[in-house]
């Protein structure tokens, strides 16, 4: 029986794949590589010695994701496939809710047809909006403020009533906060197409001479130096959560919402001067007004997780910047410059359809 990971190409998704593997997991990956290059996932082959299955479609193909299931015996699922983009998501939401809202529909009718009833979901801490305390408990208001936060509000409720209406099901809904960091080797790590949205991304691609200034919007929040605090969580650790989520739904059966985050806030000042501490390399940054929408303060609290996962955040803010400078130095242009090393080519249509091991 094997694991299918719905975006597995992805920043969050090679690194999950990865942990599975060592811990001696079948996978297989489905990925339509809109936001993401084969090349990853060869890197994935690599690191761990171990052989896996790919199919380039998107989920909104219901006929060629029943040949998956069909191909293959499933037990569990991780769903990470989605587009990911607040300030995108506004500018086009009926995009956003198509691609992620119904394409997760559609999985979970494909699922449902082949009774497989395993499902860990990357939701965000987005669904929070703008929090009345910090930190931020699983039984929080929900309160999303952009249509992306609302595609993960919509899905966690649509997996809510998929175990209302069938308790044989097992959901565990993942919320997790500011991922950055990278492998410990430098050979996967995030790689943005464009601009990045994310704070460490964009600070690394100044360090390596890509951008030429970070942009800092707002300071003059009530913090401690004045720029927005948040909770970043190391990717590796972010992953090691979602295989002991996927050990808690494969042995009992109900929904499980979690946060997953390090319980600790740093501003974004504070994440300049790591970086330059552990990269040897000078950020130049620009002030600007704050962004609407943006808040003081986030973090989280993550009890839940550490009682009933047995996990916790082990990677401090040193780690996290050391990894994604050995990641970004080493990988200037992200995966781009080793497309053509590839052992796969990305479709000329997301819904084309190919299988590599």
């Amino acid at each position: 029986m094997a694991v299918l990971i719905t975006g597995g190409a992805g920043y969050i998704g090679t690194h999950t794949c990865v942990e599975l593997l060592n811990d001696g997991y079948e996978i297989i990956v489905v990925d339509n590589f809109s936001n993401s290059q084969p090349e990853s996932l060869r890197r994935v082959k690599e690191l761990t010695g171990r052989e896996f299955k790919t199919y380039a479609i998107d989920l909104l193909d219901a006929q060629s994701l029943e040949r998956v299931f069909t191909e293959n015996l499933i037990s569990s699922v991780v769903h990470f496939a989605g587009l990911k983009a607040v300030g995108e998501s506004v500018a086009d939401p009926l995009w956003y809710y198509r691609n992620n809202v119904i394409g997760t529909i559609i999985l979970c009718e494909v699922m449902k047809k082949f009774q497989v009833k395993n499902i860990v979901f990357s939701s965000s801490a987005t669904v929070y909006g703008q929090p009345d305390q910090v930190p931020i408990r699983e039984n929080a208001l929900l309160k999303t403020t952009n249509p992306y936060g609302r595609t993960k509000h919509m899905i966690e409720e649509i997996l809510r009533d998929l175990y209302i209406s069938d308790s044989s099901w097992s959901v565990a809904l993942l919320r997790y906060f500011n991922p950055i960091g990278a492998h410990k080797s430098g050979m996967i790590g995030e790689s943005p197409k464009g601009i990045p949205n994310n704070l460490l991304p964009y600070i690394s691609q100044v360090a390596v001479g890509s951008l030429d200034e970070l942009r800092v919007f707002g300071n003059d929040y009530e913090t401690k130096d004045g720029t927005g605090v948040r909770d970043y969580i190391h990717v590796v650790d972010l992953a090691i959560g979602h295989v002991r989520a996927l050990e808690k739904i494969e042995s009992s059966d109900g929904v499980h919402t979690y946060n997953l985050g390090t319980g600790k806030g740093y501003s974004v000042l504070e994440m300049v001067d790591t970086f330059e501490e552990t990269s040897g390399k000078s950020i130049p940054y620009t002030i600007l007004g704050r962004r609407p929408g943006d808040i003081p303060i986030c973090f989280a609290e993550t009890t839940k997780a550490n009682v009933e996962l047995g996990w916790r955040a082990e990677r401090g803010i040193d780690e996290m910047c050391e990894d994604t400078w050995r990641w970004q130095s080493l990988n200037p242009n992200g995966y781009e410059q080793s497309n053509t090393e590839s052992e796969t080519s990305v479709p000329s249509k997301a819904a084309d359809f190919f299988v590599t091991k």
